[in-house]
Order: structure tokens, then C-alpha cells, then sequence
């Protein structure tokens, strides 16, 4: 059975905007895993001389990411980054108060750094303004961007560390609107104290990008109104606000659930309008642009204790790594859809988190290294999507959801590289049934060449490298091009799946 025929229009000349390599960023946090075990572990078969495992880090590269932001997350609102230099055997363990885990504080400033840039990735780093502030965020900047003759740029000489780290996208904290962040402030006193450390960051290096905190969930309390008053502050100051969400399947709501990218794009759209709203008060030219610095599926609600519940941990403990299945990673795809949708206002944009803690790449200690079924979605559209995002019409059936109301059955993105004329076009199915699209390119010239599409499954997902290798077998899969493509000289047809991501190349000239 097939639904009701969906419109897809596209032309070169019609773009969002350019799509900023920064889109495809990933995140390390000191979180269970992610570090100990995930991206290092001395020791391991794989692991180079710095104790990082070569693994991941070609796992990571596969999947394309650009960025990587750094240390936290909650992690970062009670930690002190000068514990974190220096010689190792110095170093003293810590209580995180965050995941209530003992941080054995082998991997920090320098190591994060180098590492990075040994695998050609940009490092996005966070500042602690939860217990800590001015002095200290600046110190950081001074540290790993500083020039040598002052205090902190020569210890990090002294730690073995000559040339600058030059690192340039800088987090205002993280989540300081919400009452689980260790430091917890309002937003007047969160505006006040971020204007003050990133204007002092600023003073020692006038190059660096700013992130100031935006809500944590468009369901906080005091969503919208965090955002006009800390940019009420910080508005000619930063560059970016954060946003944060994750997306999970509730109480077998699958049809809400392919929905959230509609629920991303709505909060997308009210963030830049509480933004625009403060500029337009300002009588500013000034655009502020979002940080989407963590998005994800991740079942919070339904496997997640909570931080307070969690037992105090040694030694790298499982928390949080969720299993995912094919249909969380249609949901991941489509979700990409709408950030490239927004490509004007969303340069930059971390999928949380890169390893084990609700992760594309899992580990296991001393053992391999393998792709959940999320990866591929997220690989696949790092790797095609090039040049410029088209603004598309779109023009689909809908259906009813409980969490989003009504949403549209089909999604779809495009990019295209004027260069090269390489065109890569990302279409989703929400439906459960069979949709044709009608992709209408009058005064452009469209081949589509091949086709990837991960089709969502029924199965409850299992944990494991064999069983996500089984997933992928069964649902990630080439388009078999000439049954599901018909062109045509205005109009193609494509054929999709039901609850489908699909990814596909061609090219585009104009007529």
C-alpha cells in the first residue's frame, strides 16, 4: 500500500545557506566510558604511544567528524582544568560530582588537545562556570591560545607544550539554566557572569568564538525568556547560543517519535526568534547563530536513573550506553535533515556523545571497536553533504502525533556543490507505508546515480557488536536506483520505503 504522493521542489539557485564543516561535530565528555576505555586505554592492541586507541580513532574519522567538543557538558561545572597538566604521576584523582565518579585524571587539557590535533579534528573546549568563573575561563584561554612570556602560556611550555593550541569555538559552561548543573544560576546572574568571563577571554584572545548557554530542553520553565535575558547581557559579545536536545521513543509512541525532527525544527526556529527579537531591541545587524552542541536519541526518560541515583564509581563505569536500533537510526538521519535545513542559522552542531555514552562507536576494554546502527545515517551524511543547503518546498501529507502534533510524513534536504555540481539529496518516510516523491526540478538538470536507506526495524535492540553488525545487514542497504528512481526531464519520481532514511548522489546543473 502506498500513501498519498509527496512534492519535492529544488532549484540551484534556492539555497539556505553554506553548510559549515562544524555541523558534523561529536562530543567527549568525562562520562562513564567516553574517555577511559572509549577514546584511551594505554594497554590496548590498538593503542598508539600516547595510550589512545587507533581504533576509535579511525572509526572516528570514518564517521566524519569534524569537531569535538570538550570536557563537559556536566562534567565541566566542578572541574578544575589546572588539576589536569602537568606530569601524569602528579595528578591526584577527584570526585566528579557531576557523575558522582572518582576522575582519575589522566586525560586532560593537553591530552585532549594533542590528540585532536594529531587526527586533524577541531577542538571545541568548555569553561567551568558552575563553581568557578572570570579568572579561571581566562586562564584556560591563556593556556592553550597564549604566546610565551606570561604565567599560564609558560606552563604550558613547561608542560612540554611550545606552540599555541590556537583552539577557537569556547563554551560559556554548560546548561546553567537547569537546576541539576553543579553552580545552578539564574539567568540574570548566568548573563552577568558569562558577559564577564568571555570578555575577559576575549582580552586574551580577540580571534576566539563564544557559545553562551542557551535552555537545556525546549520544556524548561523558563525557556524563552533565558534566552532574551542572558542575551540581554552577552548579545554583542558571543557569537553563538547553545541549544541541547534528545529524542526517545515513549510508551511505544513510534509515530511521535519518527516526528522529532519537527520538534527540533520548531525549537530551532523559536530559539532564533528570541535571539532576533534581542537584536532587533538593540537595533543590531548582529545575527546570533546557534551551537546545537548536543543532540542525540537518548532514552533519558525511560533508562536513565538520573545523576543523583547513580552510586559513587571507580574505573570507568558503564553509564549510559544506550543501545540503538535501526529505528532510532532513522530518527538520527532525519534529524540531520533539519539541521541542514537550517544551515543558515546552524553552523555548528555536536551529535552526543562520539563513544559508549549514547554513542555511534562502542568499545569493549582490551577488545574491538564497532559502529552502532546510528553511525551510518550520521557517516553518510557527513561524507555527501557539500557546498550549499537548498531551500526546498516541500509539500507532503501529514499525520497526527501526540508529542508534536501534526507533522509531515516526508522530510527532505539537499545540498549541492557548485563546483563540482555534485548534488546529495536526505528524504525520510515517517509513514508506515510506501510514499512517492515527486522531485520537481524544473530549469535544472537532476541525476540521481545511487542511494543508501536504513529502513527501521521491529526488533528490540541488543547489545554488542554482533547484533548491531546483524542490524546493519538487515536494514542499512544500497538503493537498487532503477526500481526505486523513474527521471523524467522536470520531474523525477523516487520510490521510499516505509519509516526510511535515504541518502543519495547525483548531480545538478541548471537547464
Amino acid at each position: 500500500m502506498t500513501h498519498s504522493p509527496a512534492r519535492v521542489t529544488l532549484h540551484p539557485d534556492f539555497r539556505v545557506g553554506t553548510v559549515d564543516r562544524r555541523l558534523f561535530g561529536s562530543f567527549v565528555e568525562h562520562l562513564g566510558r567516553a574517555v577511559y576505555t572509549g577514546i584511551h586505554e594505554p594497554g590496548h592492541p590498538t593503542a598508539d604511544e600516547h595510550g589512545f586507541r587507533r581504533d576509535v580513532a579511525d572509526l572516528t574519522h570514518e564517521l566524519g567528524v569534524s569537531m569535538l567538543r570538550y570536557p563537559g557538558g556536566n562534567f565541566v561545572s566542578n572541574y578544575r582544568w589546572e588539576d589536569g597538566v602537568g606530569p601524569v604521576e602528579d595528578r591526584k584523582p577527584f570526585l566528579d560530582l557531576a557523575w558522582r565518579t572518582v576522575e582519575p585524571n589522566l586525560v586532560g587539557t593537553d591530552e585532549f588537545l594533542q590528540w585532536a590535533e594529531r587526527e586533524g579534528i577541531e577542538p571545541m573546549m568548555a569553561v567551568n562556570l558552575g563553581t568557578r568563573g572570570v579568572e579561571a575561563a581566562a586562564a584556560l584561554v591563556e593556556y592553550c591560545n597564549g604566546d610565551a612570556g606570561t604565567r599560564w602560556a609558560d606552563l604550558r611550555i613547561a608542560n612540554g607544550r611550545a606552540e599555541p593550541y590556537g583552539v577557537r569555538l569556547w563554551c560559556l559552561g554548560n546548561e546553567m539554566d537547569g537546576p541539576w548543573q553543579i553552580g545552578h544560576k539564574d539567568a540574570h546572574e548566568y548573563g552577568k557572569l558569562a558577559a564577564e568571563a568571555g570578555k575577559a577571554m576575549k582580552l586574551v584572545d580577540p580571534s576566539i568564538e563564544l557559545v553562551v548557554c542557551g535552555s537545556s530542553s525546549m520544556q524548561m520553565d523558563t525557556f524563552g525568556a533565558w534566552e532574551q535575558t542572558v542575551l540581554s547581557y552577552t548579545y554583542d559579545l558571543v557569537d553563538h547560543v547553545s541549544m541541547h536536545a534528545y529524542y526517545e521513543e515513549l510508551d511505544g509512541d513510534r509515530a511521535s517519535f519518527l516526528g522529532s525532527g519537527t520538534g527540533m525544527d520548531r525549537f530551532i526556529r523559536r530559539v532564533v526568534a528570541s535571539a532576533d527579537a534581542v537584536g532587533a531591541q538593540r537595533r543590531s545587524d548582529k545575527r546570533i547563530t546557534i551551537s546545537f552542541d548536543e543532540w542525540n536519541v537518548w532514552y533519558l526518560e525511560s533508562r536513565f536513573p538520573g545523576e543523583a541515583n547513580l552510586p559513587i564509581q571507580r574505573d570507568a563505569p558503564r553509564i549510559i550506553e544506550d543501545v540503538y536500533s535501526a529505528l532510532d537510526a532513522v530518527v538520527v538521519g532525519d534529524l540531520l535533515v533539519t539541521l541542514l535545513n537550517h544551515a543558515d542559522r546552524v553552523p555548528v552542531a555536536c551529535l552526543a556523545q562520539l563513544v559508549n555514552v549514547i554513542a555511534p562507536i562502542m568499545t569493549e576494554p582490551g577488545g574491538e571497536a564497532w559502529r552502532q546502527p546510528t553511525f551510518h545515517p550520521f557517516a553518510t551524511t557527513a561524507r555527501l553533504a557539500q557546498g550549499d543547503a537548498l531551500d526546498l518546498r516541500v509539500d507532503a501529507p501529514s499525520y497526527a502525533t501526540s508529542r508534536h502534533g501534526e507533522v509531515p510524513a516526508v522530510t527532505a534536504a539537499a545540498t549541492h556543490d557548485a563546483e563540482t555540481g555534485a548534488l546529495a539529496l536526505f528524504l525520510t518516510n515517517r509513514s508506515d507505508r510506501v510514499v512517492e516523491v515527486e522531485l520537481a526540478h524544473a530549469g535544472a538538470i537532476v541525476s540521481v546515480e545511487q542511494g543508501r536507506q536504513m529502513v527501521a526495524d521491529h526488533e528490540p535492540a541488543v547489545a554488542g557488536a554482533e547484533h548491531a553488525a546483524k542490524v546493519t545487514q538487515a536494514c542499512w542497504s544500497a538503493v537498487d536506483v532503477a526500481h526505486a528512481v523513474n527521471p523524467g526531464t522536470r520531474t523525477t519520481t523516487i520510490r521510499l520505503a516505509p519509516e526510511s532514511w535515504t541518502a543519495f548522489e547525483g548531480r545538478l546543473a541548471r537547464a
